[in-house]
């Protein structure tokens, strides 16, 4: 591919004729915001010695477009090669033969080597910013879906028999002649083909027999690795490490015999690895919905007078809980000078201490808090906290009949979050005409809150949702289920390309930056958002008398 700048004598008229409609985003992209990418932005990735390497500004560019229609590597190059609307967007000769399809691999991982896979969206949204269909302020609206891995599910059984037989790969390719010093007759009848449920044993007793066996090879292994007689460096092989990280999470050896370790036994899904050839990837669950992967988090412009744009994206492990997400999500819109007025979300990401902070950084985080799962709230017609009075400055609670508290506690609870522990007399609660209403332990009342900005935050909120103003502005969160549907259906965004949090995130940068490039493109040809689908018969819904 030439570096060198290139006169374009084609219009964009002529090229739109010799085009099929829908490849000539690419064509409009390149008038309405120019050149996206420099050479420069992506120095730090490159030697300044050598010979010239391709232009990394328009291999950036092939990257995104390449996401965008859901090409492979090679696809991708021949597009380059082939096709004018790529040509025109990148400025290339119609002449030029363009490149070898291995260096958009090799570009990928100098992106990822240089900390510049960020760049590819945040380049695209100063653009927006400057033709003036992004700002700050408004509404934003977040989101997530779970994103399979690239690897295919396995069971405990295939899991262990695969992760034994990478690391005697990994260890035949690096050190061949003391493998074959170690290894045992039926290792290779054993761990020469890749694990398939079908060729596994069907009974459970033969299953669980074999499991054991498995767990003995490993063991022997990881024996003779790390024996005095065996070279240091071989338990620094990846696949070993993954070996010995399996073997503790799978097994357990009680009075010198090995067995399975039972579920409750192993780790949380947080540590648990559970592909020998993909260390980053856990078991997620969401309600009924089990997968093995990650999760995405996806923000998004949501105002009527500008294109809805994608500005935030966060790839996260399966187990990870949506309300951590809320504040990193906040924080990077700030640090690109992109902080929305009002933050929509979903219940996952809402919580008191999400809602303070929020506050503090100017923004209204909108979204349904959990009610007061208190029995007096839930009978209704009890003593909830909301019917206490709270005097923060003297720490005093007064309850409805009058009796003020004892002195109050600070503490944590057991997930280490600071707590105000509350407790009444039980000389002035045992005799209590509205005792029945307040408590039903043996001693006073006691009430856990949480500290004055969350408490105050939680009750403004909750007070709020009940609201039918609430509900219509919340209303508009909706629409980032249209989002993450077209991610999934139109991107792939729902399973991963690669192996390894970094490649997976880099992988949903770029498809951001392609439906970014798609929605400013229908934003400026004046192509209007879809509608809310809705099916014939719930159409003939009566309206509400």
């Amino acid at each position: 591919m030439s570096t060198r700048a290139t006169t374009r004598t084609d219009t964009p008229s002529r090229l739109d004729r010799c085009t099929h409609r829908e490849r000539a985003t690419p064509i409009r992209i390149r008038d309405a915001l120019g050149v996206l990418f420099q050479d420069g932005d992506f120095a730090a990735a490159f030697s300044t010695r050598g010979r010239p390497a391709l232009s990394p500004a328009r291999l950036a560019l092939v990257s995104i477009l390449q996401f965008g229609e859901g090409l492979s590597d090679r696809q991708a190059a021949e597009a380059v090669r082939a096709r004018i609307d790529w040509k025109y967007a990148l400025g290339l000769e119609l002449t030029d033969a363009g490149f070898d399809y291995s260096v958009l691999s090799e570009f990928r991982d100098r992106l990822i080597a240089g900390s510049l896979e960020q760049s590819l969206l945040d380049t695209i949204l100063e653009r927006a910013v400057t033709a003036g269909l992004l700002r700050a302020g408004g509404r934003q609206r977040t989101d997530s879906t779970h994103v399979l891995m690239a690897m295919r599910t396995m069971n405990r059984l295939e899991q262990v028999h695969e992760t034994m037989r990478a690391a005697l790969n990994s260890l035949a390719a690096a050190a061949p002649d003391w493998l074959l010093a170690q290894a045992e007759c039926g290792w290779f009848e054993r761990y020469e083909a890749r694990a398939e449920d079908y060729r596994l044993p069907k009974n459970k007793a033969e299953r669980i027999q074999l499991g054991h066996e498995i767990g003995a090879d490993g063991n022997a292994v990881l024996h003779a690795v790390y024996s005095q007689s065996a070279p240091g460096w071989l338990r620094d092989i990846p696949a070993v490490q993954t070996l010995r990280h399996v073997w503790i999470q799978q097994y357990v050896t009680i009075d010198d015999q090995l067995r399975w370790r039972t579920p409750d036994e192993q780790p949380p899904g947080t540590i648990r690895q559970i592909s020998p050839y993909d260390g980053d990837a856990r078991a997620g669950t969401k309600r009924d919905s089990h997968w093995d992967g990650y999760k995405v988090h996806l923000t998004e412009t949501c105002g009527t007078d500008a294109p809805h744009v994608i500005t935030n994206v966060i790839t996260a492990p399966s187990p990870g809980s949506d309300y951590e997400a809320t504040g990193q999500v906040q924080e990077a819109l700030a640090s690109r000078e992109l902080t929305p007025a009002v933050h929509l979300a979903d219940k996952g990401y809402m919580s008191a201490h999400n809602l303070a902070r929020a506050d503090r950084r100017g923004i209204e985080l909108l979204g349904p808090m959990m009610p007061d799962n208190a029995w007096q709230s839930a009978e209704g017609n009890g003593f909830a906290v909301s019917d206490f009075t709270i005097d923060w400055d003297n720490r005093v609670m007064t309850c409805p009949t009058g009796a003020t508290s004892l002195p109050w506690a600070n503490e944590t609870d057991q997930g280490g979050t600071p707590v105000v522990r509350v407790r009444f007399s039980m000389r002035d609660c045992k005799h209590c005409p509205s005792r029945d209403l307040c408590t039903r332990g043996a001693k006073g009342r006691r009430i856990t809150l949480r500290p004055r900005e969350e408490h105050e935050a939680l009750q403004r909120a909750r007070q709020r949702q009940s609201t039918d103003e609430w509900q219509q502005r919340y209303a508009h969160r909706a629409g980032v289920e249209g989002t993450i549907a077209q991610g999934v259906k139109g991107f792939g965004l729902r399973r991963s390309r690669y192996r390894g949090t970094a490649k997976t995130h880099l992988q949903h940068l770029l498809i951001a930056a392609a439906m970014n490039l798609t929605r400013l493109d229908a934003w400026l040809t004046g192509m209007p958002l879809a509608p809310t689908r809705t099916s014939h018969f719930a159409a003939l819904r009566p309206a509400a008398g």
